[in-house]
């Protein structure tokens, strides 16, 4: 649906992109990652057709934003960190506005507008001048023109940039909805929200990526790292969880209380190693007082990844 092909961007003396390359396939929301100057939004330019790449190309459902701009724009909802508003006009009048730019039938235009403010909530706000509107409602509406023409791509650079937390909730929310039947691409500094939201992280570090992953791969790192409070102590407890099938590593952790053994067990594959652990313990009379499944932080993946 997305894909960039080894996309580079050089102002002057400066590379800001070098070499991205990434896909982001039918139905998925894909995240993309990176500190201030990383490059996130200039990618996204050029992604949308605003900005042209010095090499490498972009497809979006597989047309060239700057070769074939009406087909690939036909397909391609944008809304920039600062949403293009014109203040003097009433959300109303801007949404059949950008609906006849988009190429909306002109008899359809009235209901399509209509349906755009009801998903994004702005319905209340239909003749309220944009100029009037609070920084969460001319989100919202950046958000609804980007809906215009009903895209099947959305490409969002920052949509809950200076926002409350109830109105990033509410943004948060939308975005849900609308993920249903289409590809989403945005920028976030924040990184909750990111894991919340998406299937997929794209990382990208002085201009290139530095990670490429599903959220499942990046929670489990091919491993799964369970957490176990047992009641007993012994050698013969040791030898028996070395032995379990696909066990990688067991590490003995400080104990919470005597007779207590607090370890950490690290299983390779994805499967469920709970349920063997406690067999194993059940047979063994050790009950489990506390077992968690530890899955890694996207903060301190992030961290891991930009840190050089």
């Amino acid at each position: 649906m997305i894909e960039a092909q080894g996309v580079s961007k050089r102002y002057g003396s400066v590379q800001a992109l070098e070499d991205v390359s990434f896909q982001a396939s039918e139905g998925s929301v894909v995240g993309l990652l990176g500190q201030n100057g990383a490059g996130k939004t200039t990618l996204l330019r050029i992604m949308t057709g605003y900005l042209a790449a010095t090499s490498g190309r972009v497809l979006i459902r597989g047309a060239d934003p700057l070769l074939s701009p009406g087909k690939a724009k036909a397909h391609l909802g944008y809304m920039p960190e600062h949403p293009p508003l014109y203040d003097e006009m009433t959300v109303w009048e801007y949404l059949r506005f950008v609906s006849r730019l988009k190429g909306v039938h002109p008899r359809a235009i009235g209901d399509h507008a209509r349906e755009v403010m009801r998903v994004t909530g702005l319905s209340e706000m239909r003749n309220r001048l944009l100029g009037h509107l609070s920084k969460g409602y001319r989100q919202r509406t950046g958000l609804a023109q980007a809906l215009c023409g009903d895209p099947e791509v959305l490409i969002l650079d920052e949509p809950t940039s200076g926002l409350d937390p109830k109105q990033i909730t509410e943004i948060r929310q939308l975005m849900k909805s609308l993920s249903v039947g289409r590809t989403i691409l945005f920028s976030s500094h924040i990184l909750s929200e990111v894991q919340q939201l998406c299937n997929c992280v794209v990382i990208l570090n002085r201009g290139r990526v530095k990670m490429d992953v599903s959220l499942d791969r990046l929670n489990t790192g091919g491993n799964v790292t369970l957490l176990c409070w047992i009641r007993g102590k012994g050698e013969g407890l040791f030898s028996a969880l070395r032995r379990m099938a696909g066990i990688r590593e067991v590490r003995l952790e400080p104990s919470p209380g005597p007779e207590v053994t607090s370890v950490t067990l690290i299983f390779g594959g994805e499967g469920q190693p709970e349920e063997a652990l406690f067999a194993l313990l059940s047979g063994l009379a050790m009950p489990i007082l506390r077992l968690q499944r530890q899955e890694s932080s996207l903060e301190q993946v992030f961290l891991d990844v930009i840190s050089e």
